[in-house]
């Protein structure tokens, strides 16, 4: 037998191939939401610009892993099987994600120049909270860490939060206070928010492909003092305590 044929590295399994490709597009959504988050902080037009290449990405991910997933669900077992249905869920989330941040994009585009200093803050403390969000849901679905999608759910609330706020900002506007862009700044808003919907979905999509149970039961699991979390993970880090 040649030395060739023994160094040969054995193909990739069709399921393994299609979990790290969905992993990368979790990361590509993720560096997405991150320039966002610059763009917006900064003004930069090539940041924003940006969007439009990584959505192109995304949409050529999304047709890449439902044409392997149709091809490969029914050479594999029902674990691997279920395992290649969440790879579609979540590409199904992560493309139109890619699709709200183009959005995002282009009404920043539309508002060059006319934010208020609060938009520009809480909008960029919005997508970044996105991008930490798109994090936790690319290591929960690598590492089957369900208290990493458990950190996205409670996230979703900071979304929220900061959605009020801008809309009580422009919409209600009880000060009377003369506001720029505003319906730039309510449609990047939505986009923010919406996408950060979908980042929760694919971490309820975690808890149950890990988990087997539905979020209210995870998430039943989690509730806990903060003291006693702290205790939790002390013991974690020193099983001897």
């Amino acid at each position: 037998m040649s030395t060739a044929s023994i160094n040969t590295p054995l193909p990739e399994p069709a399921h393994h191939y299609l979990v790290r490709r969905t992993v990368e597009a979790c990361h590509l959504a993720k560096d997405a939401a991150a320039a966002a988050a610059e763009g917006i902080a900064t003004g930069s037009a090539s940041l924003l610009n940006s969007l439009r290449q990584r959505e192109r990405e995304l949409d050529t991910l999304d047709m890449e892993i439902d044409a392997g997933v149709t091809a490969a669900i029914t050479e594999v077992g029902p674990a691997e099987a279920r395992e290649l249905l969440a790879c579609m869920k979540f590409m199904i989330g992560l493309e139109r994600i890619g699709d709200l941040l183009l959005s995002f994009a282009n009404s920043a585009h539309a508002s060059a120049g006319r934010l208020d200093s609060e938009d520009t803050r809480d909008l960029t403390q919005m997508a970044t909270i996105l991008e930490k969000m798109l994090t936790d849901c690319g290591d929960s679905f690598s590492t089957r860490d369900v208290g990493k999608a458990v950190e996205v759910l409670r996230a979703d609330a900071e979304m929220d939060r900061l959605r009020n706020l801008i809309f009580l900002r422009h919409i209600e506007n009880p000060e009377n206070v003369v506001r720029q862009a505003s319906l730039q700044v309510i449609f990047m808003t939505q986009s923010l928010e919406r996408a950060g919907d979908h980042a929760k979905n694919l971490a309820e999509e975690v808890c149950h492909f890990v988990s087997g149970h539905t979020v209210r039961h995870v998430l039943r699991s989690y509730d806990k003092p903060v003291e006693q979390m702290f205790i939790d993970y002390m013991r974690r880090r020193d099983p001897h305590r």
